[in-house]
């Protein structure tokens, strides 16, 4: 599953530059995530680095976006050129 921000962000910024996919970005007026460029940080992190670091708890998974690991594995590798 790609990940969502929800309406809950308070636009503290701290997760976009944690995003090794750059595909967290400024919405208009909240972040937001691209979930073609969402791969959970799998082909990076053990873990979602954006939720790691967000203060409030408001990045779930998207429940529109169901993906397995080997589809999140592909999507990385695709981004990564691989």
């Amino acid at each position: 599953m790609a990940l969502m921000i929800t309406d809950e962000c308070i636009n503290c910024d701290v997760c976009e530059p944690e995003c090794p996919n750059e595909a967290i970005y400024p919405g208009d007026e909240i972040y937001e995530i691209d979930p073609e460029r969402c791969t959970e940080c799998v082909g990076h992190y053990d873990e979602p680095q954006c939720q790691d670091v967000c203060p409030v708890d408001c990045i779930p998974l998207d429940p529109d976006r169901k993906e397995t690991r080997e589809q999140l594995q592909a999507k990385y590798e695709k981004l990564m050129g691989a």
